[in-house]
């Protein structure tokens, strides 16, 4: 059977919504799905930095990411806090359809939000792994890095299981980060 194509990816827009909310029940588990209200005002807050994959049937993964700083962790089912200036980019939910897992998607969402963030300028990026996928992260180039901030851990304790801040740099290869 040949292979279908690849799936695009492209920004994401508010039509995008239901789908995205059923990406994500088919990835996580109840207790970190996030409410599409809330999905709603990330896009409308960093619409330039959440993007979707789409095959021939439609939204098949999802990226959602914004301007932020070092050592800063958004809490589980919170809106997004963007600082002008910010030269972190924070890579807060990926999910890919079941269907598509081990094709590539999760990783093409990655590389395209990274090189937008190194081409826009951003120094540096962060996120929690959740769900043991601190693999898929390492592969990717980041590496765990402990938050010094009383409130950045209480975010992280949000998640659920084995949560991890990691992060890293964009600018030249072992570029310093700045910390909290």
């Amino acid at each position: 059977m040949p292979h279908a194509l690849a799936p695009i990816i492209r920004p994401m827009r508010r039509a995008d919504l239901d789908a995205v909310v059923q990406v994500q029940a088919a990835c996580y588990p109840p207790s970190m799905q996030e409410a599409a209200p809330v999905m709603l005002a990330r896009l409308e807050a960093a619409g330039d930095t959440c993007v979707v994959a789409q095959d021939h049937a439609g939204v098949c993964g999802y990226l959602f990411a914004y301007p932020g700083r070092p050592g800063a962790v958004t809490p589980l089912g919170a809106c997004f806090d963007i600082l002008a200036g910010a030269d972190m980019l924070y890579l807060h939910d990926l999910a890919v359809a079941p269907r598509l897992h081990g094709r590539g998607v999760a990783g093409a969402l990655v590389a395209h939000l990274l090189a937008l963030a190194s081409a826009q300028g951003f120094a540096s990026s962060a996120l929690v792994s959740v769900q043991d996928s601190a693999g898929f992260w390492t592969a990717r180039g980041y590496r765990a890095a402990f938050l010094d901030c009383p409130a950045a851990r209480a975010a992280l304790d949000t998640y659920p299981g084995s949560a991890q801040y990691m992060k890293r740099a964009l600018t030249g290869p072992g570029a310093p980060l700045p910390s909290c």
